[in-house]
């Protein structure tokens, strides 16, 4: 039988969501659109006697920075080697890159025999959050000057990223807000219907009191779920203290060194996909 790796298409970029919806990944209804924004050579299908049956995405961010994700064989055609043969692949494509990834956590083993270093777990919490109140000014993410955005998104994510960014919040039925404070951002946030409630990523702020006021607008009494990293202690008691439960877990990883962000102020990540 042939196994043949591609760079994939719109058409595949979308099935690939689909499988990590089987996989119970819960991605947002709209991700394919923005994933292709952020590296439209960056996706990889394995096919098999021309039927995809593997995926794997590798974002270039620039020289120096790549997201790996969507590392998904169907069901079927696991244990056959097409997994590791579409993974080496993609390695190769990130070259001499600093790569990242969210993992399962009962894969780690397997990822550090590819180089890859546990950094923290992201954990995933959701339900309805409890309602809160505070005098803290928030707009429409979108009325925010675009360059201010994308400067305030490079204190928390390890390189530019404009194209994604600027999808990411104009898509039908996204939502984001940003934190005013004296002028100046001190919160954003973005929140994507999702296959079961809706995801809020990334989130981003100056304290827990603002992390929370904009959770409990973008919500508006839906369930949400948020990837909140571990290593944010704050972070971790603002959703408990939010009455949301953790559901699912991953542990995020670097073949390089941890980037030196603002991490204190990452209350929960964009995607486990594209970083």
């Amino acid at each position: 039988m042939a196994f043949e790796i591609a760079t994939a298409g719109a058409a595949d970029i979308q099935r690939f969501t689909e499988w990590a919806a089987e996989e119970q990944w819960n991605p947002g209804a709209s991700d394919a659109l923005a994933f292709a924004a952020a590296d439209p050579n960056g996706f990889f299908v394995g096919r098999l006697d021309g039927e995809p049956i593997a995926s794997v995405s590798g974002v270039r961010y620039g020289p120096d920075f790549g997201f790996l994700g969507l590392y998904i064989v169907r069901p079927s055609e696991r244990g056959k080697g097409y997994g590791i043969r579409i993974w080496q692949h993609v390695m190769q494509h990130f070259g001499d890159r600093n790569v990242a990834l969210d993992g399962v956590v009962d894969q780690q083993a397997n990822y550090q025999k590819s180089g890859f270093r546990h950094a923290w777990n992201h954990i995933r919490h959701e339900g309805i959050p409890a309602v809160t109140t505070a005098d803290i000014g928030l707009v429409d993410g979108r009325s925010v000057p675009f360059d201010q955005l994308v400067a305030y998104d490079r204190r928390f994510f390890p390189a530019a990223r404009d194209a994604f960014l600027a999808q990411w919040i104009s898509m039908p039925g996204y939502r984001s807000l940003a934190a005013i404070h004296d002028g100046r951002l001190a919160g954003f946030a973005v929140l994507r219907p999702a296959r079961s409630g809706s995801r809020i990523g990334p989130l981003y702020a100056a304290g827990d009191e603002i992390a929370a006021a904009l959770i409990s607008e973008l919500a508006a009494g839906q369930s949400v779920g948020l990837d909140v990293p571990d290593r944010n202690l704050p972070a971790m008691k603002l959703v408990e203290r939010l009455g949301l439960v953790p559901t699912f877990e991953c542990a995020r990883m670097y073949t390089g060194a941890v980037p030196d962000l603002d991490h204190d102020g990452i209350f929960a990540s964009t995607t486990l996909e594209l970083g």
